[in-house]
């Protein structure tokens, strides 16, 4: 057996520089890991299945996680395991079993973290022997932010997510995390952006990469934006509830992460994030920033 723990992201910054003729966006973001984690379990097997733990997923992260998750040939997992039999030519099985902790259409990567668990996990247990570079492009394939996961920690990230540069090791920071209301569908955040929705602050990627590095916190605060904000707040309202409610308690910025729905608050210590994560009327995790994947020795 082989489990991994396949760790959610933050956004710290995300900006659209532009949309390429097939229709993608041109993003720029600086993107870290955080220690909310799905867990997949892997063994060898003659057929190819994925299920939900039974096992419950324990913490408070369980209780963010409202959104069904699918465990069939939809699901990124799955649909990863598939790709690689696809590149390598095999026909090949295993039994896969999947935890969630990291909620859906919260904009903090869950499918994609997942995905990339299982590329790893699988090019191990099937003894693919597939290059960093290979797992890579097949990531790609999978989803615009499976290969900032799997390399994980914190990264300058653009083009359409595959474009990554690393600037680990960073300084750990103290996060809140909630997700205040109904997740929300990545593509039809950026559908309302292109349909000239109300731009969000653009935020300075230098200035808050310099900010992460040195762990200033009130400098990072000044240089945090989310263009697609605006448009997911006005589809979610509690989105805007949140931001403010941890601001309120103490954040030196709070800010919605990816095409949302989840908010982050960003502390100076974990003795405050765990006082502000009390105070919060919805259900909250207490996380902490990871300076790599889990999993990025195995690439």
């Amino acid at each position: 057996m082989l489990c991994l723990q396949a760790p959610a992201k933050i956004n710290w910054t995300l900006d659209i520089l532009g949309v390429r003729p097939d229709g993608y966006h041109l993003l720029e973001m600086l993107m870290q890991s955080v220690d909310l984690c799905d867990t997949l379990c892997l063994w060898e097997a003659d057929e190819l299945t994925l299920e939900g733990s039974a096992q419950s997923a324990a913490g408070q992260g369980e209780a963010m996680a409202s959104q069904p998750v699918r465990f069939d040939e939809r699901n990124l997992v799955y649909r990863a395991a598939q790709a690689l039999l696809a590149h390598t030519g095999k026909r090949l099985g295993a039994r896969m079993q999947l935890t969630k902790r990291i909620p859906s259409g919260a904009g903090l990567g869950g499918g994609s973290a997942d995905a990339a668990a299982a590329l790893v996990g699988l090019n191990a247990l099937w003894k693919l022997g597939l290059s960093r570079e290979a797992l890579l492009d097949i990531g790609l394939r999978l989803g615009a932010d499976v290969p900032f996961l799997l390399t994980g920690g914190l990264a300058r990230v653009s083009g359409i997510g595959e474009r990554m540069i690393s600037l680990s090791p960073a300084p750990e920071i103290w996060l809140v995390i909630t997700q205040p209301c109904a997740g929300l569908s990545t593509a039809e955040v950026f559908a309302a952006y292109d349909a000239g929705g109300p731009l969000g602050l653009r935020p300075d990627n230098d200035a808050a990469q310099a900010a992460l590095l040195t762990g200033d916190l009130l400098s990072l605060g000044r240089a945090m934006g989310n263009v697609l904000e605006p448009v997911s707040r006005r589809a979610r309202p509690a989105i805007s509830e949140a931001v403010g409610a941890l601001e309120r308690e103490g954040a030196v910025r709070a800010m919605m992460t990816g095409s949302g729905s989840a908010v982050f608050g960003v502390f100076e210590s974990r003795a405050l994030a765990l006082r502000a994560q009390a105070a919060l009327p919805w259900p909250a995790v207490l996380a902490r920033t990871l300076p790599c994947n889990p999993f990025s020795k195995g690439l």
